[in-house]
């Protein structure tokens, strides 16, 4: 960014903290689809090998289009942070073509045989299955703890020295269970022990774990960082940009989780609303709550923005507003769910979240159908309960919508 002109906001940020130099006075960074670049001689080509800038070498290890994107990432993360000598934080993102891609990058590069991993229930399913089945065949062990008990966390780290890295997902999948930040990691800081933070139902503009100190964030950029639905991608963020520069990048270089022109592109227009989109997520999340919370047709109403959620305190502490995503219960249990899904007429039946649509989905026959009704209920996956992304549409639309649906729940 500018030293000279420092920005002063998110959606400036968002729009201008990368992108500058493009080829032929392009206003916006070009999708450069092109495997690999070429060298006007042997020294250059030398030195780009030797240097620390990977982008015009072979797509796989770097492109200036994902440069775009992942410098923005970086600078929505530490916008407005300061570093231990009071200076800007600086720290270094890596883009993946999914969120899997990035998580993997994540584990691999920080754990081996005989680690463990401390993590919490309601983690996004495809973490939870990664930490268990894969890492788990390589020797790489999980804990779960329920980490909104600062007790538990503290207790687990002193009788387990092999964990290694303390992971966090919050607000978490489907009932936005919130972790503290701050607390976990001072804990973690006192062992020397990695936090990372998946930050992917939050975004930079509602919550910034490195205020914290936290080592990692991660994010599946398909969701609200993109906001379209129009591309699948991950990012891995560090403030260690040595590592970030040598074996996080190494393991991500190899593993083959790159990024492609295309998606980096589309990624980086749908970052340019991002505080847009997600004041209009918000207030339409709070107002859908508030509705469904006194709606006879529904049990209870999962969302950190209402004082009746359980962490509604460390979401006032640590997140600007609760944020899009929430689930609910409906009275009926397994047959309402079904009901009210198919007599949706505008909200989109859909997995995923974070598009400007909104999309509700019924877990207990969509996501988690899989799963036996035992296992569901640890992850407090009810019969009955819906997920529900809201979007940015008019939000008379939306309660309307939702009004005609619960008729039938």
């Amino acid at each position: 960014m500018n030293k000279q002109f420092p920005l002063t906001g998110i959606s400036s940020v968002a729009m201008h903290a990368s992108g500058k130099e493009n080829a032929d006075f392009s206003h916006l960074t070009p999708i450069y689809a092109s495997s690999t670049f070429t060298f006007d001689t042997a020294q250059q080509g030398s030195d780009r090998f030797a240097g620390a800038d990977k982008t015009r070498i072979y797509s796989r290890w770097g492109n200036p289009t994902f440069t775009t994107a992942e410098e923005t990432i970086a600078a929505l993360e530490s916008f407005g942070i300061k570093d231990k000598n009071g200076e800007p934080l600086q720290v270094k993102a890596l883009l993946h073509a999914s969120g899997q891609a990035a998580m993997t990058t994540l584990f691999m590069s920080t754990l081996q045989t005989g680690d463990t991993v401390l993590s919490h229930f309601s983690l996004y399913g495809g973490t939870h299955e990664l930490l268990h089945k894969v890492l788990g065949d390589t020797g790489v062990k999980t804990m779960i703890v329920d980490m909104r008990d600062i007790n538990l966390v503290e207790e687990a780290l002193a009788k387990d020295p092999s964990i290694k890295l303390v992971h966090i997902e919050t607000p978490a999948n489907p009932t936005i269970k919130c972790v503290d930040i701050e607390a976990v990691t001072l804990l973690a800081k006192k062992r020397n022990i990695l936090v990372s933070v998946d930050n992917t139902f939050a975004t930079p503009y509602l919550q910034q774990p490195f205020k914290y100190d936290v080592d990692f964030v991660f994010h599946s950029t398909t969701k609200f960082l993109n906001g379209h639905g129009t591309a699948i991608g991950g990012v891995l963020l560090g403030r260690d940009l040595e590592f970030m520069r040598t074996k996080g990048w190494k393991w991500h270089a190899l593993l083959g989780g790159n990024s492609n022109p295309f998606d980096a592109f589309l990624l980086t227009q749908g970052m340019k609303t991002l505080e847009l989109r997600m004041e209009r997520h918000c207030d339409n999340a709070m107002k859908v709550a508030e509705y469904l919370a006194k709606h006879p047709a529904v049990a209870h109403v999962n969302y950190n923005g209402l004082p009746s959620h359980p962490d509604h305190a460390v979401t006032k502490k640590q997140m600007r507003h609760a944020g899009a995503l929430m689930s609910y219960e409906l009275k009926g249990g397994l047959d309402a769910g079904r009901r009210f899904i198919d007599a949706l007429q505008m909200c989109v039946r859909a997995v995923s979240l974070g598009t400007v649509d909104t999309l509700v989905s019924h877990p207990a026959t969509m996501s988690h159908f899989g799963l036996k009704p035992e296992e569901r209920k640890q992850f407090d996956i009810t019969d009955g309960l819906i997920r529900m992304s809201v979007g940015i549409e008019n939000i008379e639309d939306i309660l309307a919508d939702l009004e005609q649906a619960l008729q039938h729940a």
